[in-house]
């Protein structure tokens, strides 16, 4: 298998040409939004006001209708819905799972889908959102891999993402109410462990977090949102300086030979590359530890040996290491660890001094779990047999 090509905003990210009719305000940064306003009639002196009363009424209250934002004049909110809309990607199927997970289908520009998950908790509820349609990176164990990549999404269908499950929750506060921590918070996390590899479409991900964040709006911490990735070192330093969240790693082996196979990725930025750029990462410390996400495949990564190694590997950096039972899918060609075998590893971890979470599989039975998510259309046109197929089966 060839080493896979670094894949770059400017050439996947839609639009290609330029959409005609209004500007869509949703997944502009803030300055973005200043300029957009200025260059189509905003006096410039009105303009940082203007973009802080717009700002809250989309991603503070949630608002798409211009006529609702009463605290502008008739006058500027008809000029508003001449040039601009306020539009995020559409629900197009939505399951729910006996453990309360709901997957949502989402339809973006070009009619392509992506899937995103909420996940509610006793204490939280966490988003697992999407940042590519398909993946490049082909790992063995994932679903998604076994769909190729058409596009990096844009800022505005990443952040779409939130604002839609919002909906769907219920949760934006009445206008006039602040959000702030104090708010209704039933979507409380992010996690960017979707569709495809966030560090491969950075500038759309950074930009559409940074807007999560705002305090004036949504306004979740940079502590409540996770970015996953499989070990795009290049980019690794980036996301501490330019986002600032929690880091987490697609691990998954502890010698360069399995990892090759389970995470291609790797015959470009090898294990010890990858731990290299995790031991400089400015965020990492006691309080901020690096996540290290391990999937266990039974007879492939989960002996003895391998959490030892794995303990030794990761010597130095603050971390902890979540074990993650295999979420299998048709024509997938690995099994889950056995439990025992998965809890023996724990153990060792453990008693190294690392905290050693089994992630608990949540909606396996609507496809939802890590690992599973692939658009409905493109899993549904394709047979059994081209699915083992791109699997290597």
């Amino acid at each position: 298998m060839t080493t896979p090509a670094p894949i770059t905003q400017d050439v996947l990210t839609i639009p290609r040409k330029l959409p005609e009719g209004p500007i869509n305000l949703v997944g502009l940064t803030r300055d973005a939004l200043r300029d957009t306003l200025i260059a189509h009639g905003t006096p410039e002196k009105q303009a940082k006001m203007r973009v802080n009363q717009i700002w809250q009424w989309i991603y503070g209250w949630g608002v798409r209708d211009f006529s609702a934002m009463t605290n502008l004049s008739k006058a500027y909110r008809a000029e508003l819905a001449e040039k601009f809309v306020i539009e995020i990607p559409e629900i197009v199927d939505r399951q729910v799972s006996a453990d309360g997970t709901r997957k949502y289908l989402v339809r973006i520009a070009g009619g392509h889908e992506v899937e995103t998950v909420y996940i509610p908790e006793e204490d939280r509820g966490t988003l697992c959102i999407s940042s590519q349609v398909g993946c490049t990176l082909t790992c063995s164990f994932c679903h998604t891999g076994t769909q190729k990549l058409v596009r990096n999404l844009t800022a505005g269908e990443i952040i779409g993402q939130v604002m839609l499950a919002r909906d769907d929750l219920d949760e934006w506060p009445k206008p006039g109410v602040g959000m702030g921590t104090d708010g209704p918070r039933l979507l409380s996390n992010i996690v960017l462990m979707g569709m495809g590899e966030p560090l491969y479409n950075f500038d759309n991900v950074r930009d559409a977090m940074k807007i999560a964040m705002d305090g004036e709006g949504i306004a979740l911490s940079r502590r409540r949102i996770t970015l996953s990735t499989s070990g795009i070192v290049p980019e690794i330093h980036k996301t501490a300086q330019e986002i600032g969240c929690m880091l987490a790693v697609s691990f998954h082996a502890t010698t360069d030979e399995v990892r090759d196979r389970l995470v291609p990725i790797n015959r470009k930025w090898n294990i010890a590359a990858l731990l290299d750029a995790l031991r400089a990462y400015p965020k990492a410390s006691n309080s901020e530890r690096i996540t290290f996400e391990y999937v266990m495949l039974k007879d492939v990564n989960d002996s003895d040996e391998d959490a030892r190694r794995l303990v030794n590997l990761i010597k130095g950096i603050p971390a902890k290491i979540n074990l993650i039972p295999f979420n299998e899918w048709p024509g997938a060609p690995h099994q889950r660890s056995e439990w025992d075998r998965i809890e023996k590893f724990a153990d060792i971890i453990y008693k190294a001094g690392y905290a050693s979470p089994i992630r608990t599989p949540r909606g396996e039975d609507i496809m939802a779990a890590c690992g599973q998510l692939k658009s409905a259309t493109e899993r549904a046109r394709k047979p059994r047999r081209e699915i083992e197929a791109d699997a290597g089966l």
